[in-house]
């Protein structure tokens, strides 16, 4: 049998026979999703007892030694006699527990052996929750058959062989690589069995193929027999990290270069992080687990644990979809976030924001990678991540995910976007895409991206696992890498865009307020109640009257007893309806309770009121068409009689006593008068030029908030702007102009549009045909109805 079909079949003899243990000794101890908590620690536990086995007795004499002489720091002393990155100082083996008595004894025993491990596997132990497992196995009486099934001479989980009395080898040794894929091989089969959560933490094993596929061809021709690093900031189980690092050793091994690789991962998932750590263990890389962090506390968002180091390859799946509040509050709330991550000087502004709604922070994950970016060596930084449809287009001009798409675009950081199939991965059926980003891009790439839809390319699974009921073959992926690395071409499943076709400028179109005004006695009675809440302020002005102005501190007690929804009389006997009303009244939330019982507001407001009054008297009930000469003529009131008021105590009279009317005259914000030598071009900015006879007067209207709209005009708009808005808009709505300082610059990838299919139309023939049919169809129908009479 060739060595590579043996070793397959050695780690599927072993995978199965762990899987079956489960089956076995925890079928009517866990329910069927617990299993793992139960499995995965303890294959690791057999993988370590099995390694540690050949070096136990030097690591309890050294031990012994560092003791007697009261050395503190012993760790990296016990490394050494262990020959590993890990060690046990107990006086236990799996074997020695095996002989233990059963019940507390071999607990007590089991917990000593369990605290006699080195610290990186104490934490990986602690992640796992495993201890708090070790009383139920107790209570159950299946530990002690748990060690013994691990410890069963049918498998064997040591890296020697396993020899037989004439030295003979009985079974294979079983190497850290075949160590790690059997690990693997039952993280696999158990984020299957819970299908709900296998996506959040494991990516199918043909997507992460063809991403490190897609991170390394490129470059191929120019690794080096050097060192590189490798980074996902969401590492989950490892599963990506390790693939690439298989596909980068091949691939160097395949060019003739000796390439050493250091991994680095962080992930917030306490059972996963601790899955990813001793996997790498397992497989003999522990140097590698210590560039392992995580935990509950290690958000990369919140807590990044990198911050300092750039990688040359980075690879993910981030959680898309999923709040990042928590991370939010803790980086200070959008008011204070001063992360410089996320907060960058691009386009003219140092104070670029690249902050996502807090809803979904997938593109948060993106931003981190691309600050890692090594600049200054040949390949510089690779990437290669997953994101969902929203990435591509959600979030509007200058909102958070606008602007990190415009800062990778026109950083000129992003060669390709592949769709993949739908429900390719294990707990979403949503559309997904691969994002390939590199910051020393090819020549022909420069200023371009690549988009390929592969999303019909897939086989399907003959079982479902979850959502996925397909996977990449390696014709899929070799389409796919076709596609990508050949000469550019464009075809139905593959399109090259301009960076700035993806651009767009999204303007804001105004129209000019319009009002009527009138000095009617409703209308300046409603401004009693300016201060908003009006129906509130009503009801409380009819219970309290004038005493809301002379004695406000006396009934203000009263009126929050009665906003809270308290019975002031306190009376037991409440009916029903009663109970209802202090239901309904307790609604009012705080904030608004507080501006009801501030005193200053009713009596700003009853100012206004008096006010009105004295305009009404000088200028009657008379209609103003013009606005405008209605605020002259209330102007011209308050200076006769020495009143001053507020442009906020104006505005709130005005909203008043007026009403919109499209026949009325623009109102007038600001009129200023040109000079001579002025020189004056109009545009459609909206300022105006009024020419009242020699003088000329630059003139602002206020805009009509309800009239407000806006427009996206491409970047690539042939005459930019000004020739959008004569043909777009001045058509529609000639009294329109463009507010100029509200113009922002987005940026958006409408991946399906590029991609539309229109249906093939029928042809007339064929609609005739049908229809002729249906006519047939029915008069036998009619026949049959009259015959049957």
């Amino acid at each position: 049998m060739h060595k590579k079909q043996q070793d397959q079949s050695q780690i599927k003899w072993v995978s199965d026979f762990i899987w079956n243990i489960a089956d076995d000794r925890l079928r009517d101890v866990y329910v069927r999703g617990k299993y793992r908590d139960v499995i995965l620690p303890f294959t690791v536990l057999r993988r370590l007892d099995a390694v540690l086995e050949s070096t136990k007795e030097a690591v309890l004499e050294r031990k012994k030694f560092l003791d007697a002489h009261k050395v503190v720091e012993q760790d990296g002393a016990l490394r050494m006699a262990a020959g590993q990155a890990f060690y046990n100082v107990s006086d236990f083996t799996l074997t020695k527990l095996k002989a233990s008595a059963a019940g507390q004894r071999l607990r007590d025993d089991f917990i000593a052996y369990l605290d006699g491990f080195s610290p990186n596997v104490q934490e990986i132990l602690s992640k796992f929750n495993f201890r708090n497992q070790i009383q139920k196995l107790v209570d159950s009486q299946v530990l002690g058959y748990l060690i013994d099934d691990f410890l069963d001479p049918k498998i064997n989980l040591s890296p020697l062989p396993v020899k037989d009395a004439d030295g003979r080898i009985r079974l294979p040794a079983l190497d850290n690589h075949g160590m790690g894929t059997v690990f693997e091989e039952l993280i696999r089969r158990f984020n299957e069995e819970n299908n709900d959560q296998a996506g959040e933490h494991f990516t199918p094993r043909d997507v992460v193929q063809l991403m490190a596929k897609l991170l390394f061809l490129p470059v191929a021709d120019r690794i080096e027999s050097s060192t590189y690093s490798l980074y996902d900031g969401s590492c989950g189980t490892g599963g990506m990290l390790t693939v690439a690092e298989d596909a980068l050793l091949e691939l160097a091994e395949e060019y003739g270069k000796d390439v050493s690789i250091h991994l680095f991962g962080q992930e917030i998932s306490d059972e996963t992080y601790a899955i990813c750590k001793a996997d790498l263990l397992l497989k003999g890389e522990g140097e590698e687990a210590e560039n392992i962090v995580g935990g509950a506390d290690k958000s990369t968002l919140s807590a990044d644990q990198f911050s300092s180091r750039e990688f040359d390859f980075m690879i993910s799946n981030p959680p898309y979809g999923k709040s990042w509040k928590t991370d939010l509050e803790r980086m200070g709330g959008k008011k204070e976030f001063s992360d410089p991550r996320f907060i960058v000087n691009h386009g003219g502004d140092a104070e670029f924001k690249l902050i996502t709604r807090s809803s979904d922070g997938q593109l948060m994950f993106l931003v981190n990678k691309l600050q890692k970016m090594k600049h200054n060596t040949p390949l510089g930084s690779r990437i290669a991540l997953v994101h969902n449809g929203s990435a591509l287009f959600t979030g509007d001009a200058g909102q958070g995910e606008s602007n990190i798409r415009r800062w990778v675009l026109e950083n000129d950081w992003l060669e390709a976007i592949i769709a993949l199939p739908l429900n390719i991965f294990y707990n979403t059926g949503i559309a997904t895409y691969i994002w390939v980003l590199a910051n020393k891009k090819a020549e022909y790439r420069k200023g371009r991206v690549q988009l390929i839809d592969a999303s019909k390319w897939f086989q399907p699974l003959r079982r479902n696992l979850g959502r996925k009921n397909c996977e990449l073959s390696e014709a899929d992926i070799k389409n796919i890498l076709d596609l990508y690395l050949g000469e550019p071409q464009e075809n139905e499943n593959c399109k090259w865009f301009d960076i700035a076709d993806f651009g767009y400028r999204k303007i804001t179109v105004e129209r000019p307020l319009r009002l009527k005004s009138q000095l009617k006695s409703e209308s300046i009675e409603s401004l009693r109640f300016a201060s908003g809440d009006e129906a509130l302020r009503a009801e409380i002005y009819k219970e309290y009257g004038e005493k809301l102005y002379t004695e406000f501190a006396k009934v203000k007690p009263l009126i929050d007893a009665w906003l809270k929804g308290e019975d002031e009389n306190n009376d037991d006997d409440s009916d029903e309806e009663g109970e209802e009303n202090k239901s309904a009244r307790q609604i009012v939330p705080a904030k608004r309770r507080k501006k009801l019982l501030d005193g200053t507001t009713w009596g700003r407001d009853k100012g206004l009121v008096e006010l009105a009054l004295l305009a009404q008297k000088e200028i009657g009930q008379t209609v103003f068409d013009d606005h405008n000469e209605f605020r002259t003529r209330f102007d011209a009131v308050l200076k006769a009689n020495g009143k001053k008021l507020g442009a906020a105590e104006k505005k709130m009279i005005y909203r008043a006593v007026s009403w919109r009317d499209e026949t009325a005259p623009p109102v007038i914000a600001k009129r200023n008068k040109l000079k001579e030598s002025d020189f004056f071009e109009q545009g459609y900015d909206g300022v105006y030029l009024e020419v009242v006879g020699k003088d000329r007067f630059i003139v602002e209207y206020e805009a009509d908030s309800d009239l407000r709209d806006t427009e996206q005009v491409p970047l690539k708009e042939q005459g930019g702007i000004d020739a959008f808005f004569e043909r777009e808009v001045l058509p529609f709505a000639q009294d329109s102009w463009i507010a100029m300082d509200k113009t922002q610059i987005g940026y958006e990838i409408s991946f399906a549009r590029y991609f539309y299919k229109p249906a093939k139309l029928r042809t007339l023939q064929e609609i005739r045909t049908d229809i002729l049919e249906l006519e047939q169809q029915s008069e036998g129908l009619l026949h049959k109805i009259v015959g049957a009479q």
